[in-house]
């Protein structure tokens, strides 16, 4: 008992090792950084947010071969179009509140299931549901055709930007193939089993959001997700209290810039304390990218800044607040979705074991579905 909670201890606290992990966050800053300067330079801050969730779309096949990278990130940015496009739609019917609760719940199993099938990597519907939440949380400050017109900009470039490698070598291997087994037989149980977990552990998490008036229960519904990532049950802890520690020490990076201090000066010149948090903005995404595979809880200290930070230049808010409700809703929703994990871990450990009792099955190839999620 003993050195097997040491073994989680060390587990909790390692970081794995290099693999080109600068490659992946260069061009995912360099996706963040063309757009949100664009922006900057034309003076729309405000509309920071949408470009950054379509750049989020270099966030995925960061190590498969160009040809097959381009494809898995043409799916990834349909899956955040789609949640910045349904965010606008609630932000600009001012649809809040219990609205957003069942929309996003609804579409979390809906992306699950999307997830298991396509074999996303990093996998699960985490931001597609967080850009949701996001936009539907702030004013839509132009007609929401440019709003979803800039997302997919940014998409295209992180596209652009992903493919790019491919012009100096230009080799193309047709034979490259991502597994993406069908959903069928136990397969296809377990992939439903999983989207119920999304549903239910988003669903609870905004509801109780909702029920403490807070501003913000999209946070703890995208907190909720993440130890739905995990392979089992050690794992999907870990990925809570990642996700909460890491918060916790971004909202003391958060803190620095937004709360009074020496950045106050910066309000004497116009556009300055703007342009200050786009350039955040972009080190900050950088660095997330650089520790996502690592260690999922050192990227957290560099990511609840972004998310914080763009929420700001889209929709100023009382700083007290906004990093009191961030912390309080990453604690719920984390706490939620561990909840959820323990709870539904029994029927799907049985269904895991028709799977395995059924070889002859398509779906008994792949007993368990696993998610690799931020």
């Amino acid at each position: 008992m003993r050195q097997s909670l040491l073994r989680h201890f060390r587990t909790l606290h390692s970081l794995a090792p290099a693999n080109n992990d600068h490659l992946s966050a260069l061009r995912v800053a360099v996706s963040v950084a063309v757009p949100s300067l664009v922006l900057l330079v034309v003076g729309r801050p405000e509309l920071i947010i949408y470009a950054v969730f379509g750049a989020l779309t270099g966030m995925y096949g960061r190590s498969e071969p160009h040809q097959l990278r381009l494809r898995h990130q043409a799916q990834a940015a349909l899956v955040l179009l789609t949640g910045v496009g349904v965010g606008v739609f609630l932000s600009v019917n001012h649809l809040h509140s219990w609205w957003l609760v069942g929309v996003e719940a609804l579409l979390a199993g809906v992306g699950s299931v999307f997830s298991d099938r396509v074999n996303f990597k990093p996998n699960g519907p985490f931001f597609g549901i967080l850009a949701l939440g996001a936009c539907a949380s702030v004013p839509t400050a132009v007609p929401w055709p440019f709003a979803l017109l800039i997302c997919a900009a940014a998409a295209g470039l992180s596209l652009a930007v992903g493919f790019g490698g491919w012009v100096r070598g230009r080799a193309w291997n047709p034979g490259a193939l991502r597994v993406a087994a069908p959903l069928r037989g136990p397969r296809r149980q377990l992939a439903v089993i999983h989207a119920a977990r999304y549903v239910l552990a988003v669903g609870a998490a905004g509801t109780i959001g909702v029920l403490s008036g807070s501003g913000h229960p999209h946070w703890a519904m995208a907190a909720a997700a993440v130890p739905l990532a995990g392979a089992d049950l050690p794992s999907s802890v870990h990925r809570g209290l990642h996700r909460i520690m890491g918060t916790f020490l971004g909202l003391v990076l958060v803190a620095v810039v937004l709360l009074p201090g020496p950045w106050a000066l910066l309000q004497l010149f116009p556009g300055a304390e703007a342009a200050v948090m786009a350039v955040l903005v972009i080190i900050f995404q950088f660095t997330t990218e650089l520790f996502m595979t690592r260690h999922y809880g050192v990227a957290m200290v560099s990511f609840t800044p972004v998310i914080l930070l763009m929420t700001q230049l889209a929709a100023p808010a009382d700083p007290y607040i906004l990093i009191t409700e961030r912390g309080a809703e990453t604690l719920v929703g984390a706490v939620t979705g561990i909840l959820v994990i323990v709870l539904v871990r029994r029927h799907r450990r049985n269904t895991s074991r028709s799977a395995a009792a059924n070889p002859g099955d398509p779906g008994g190839q792949h007993p368990k579905i696993t998610e690799t999620t931020v």
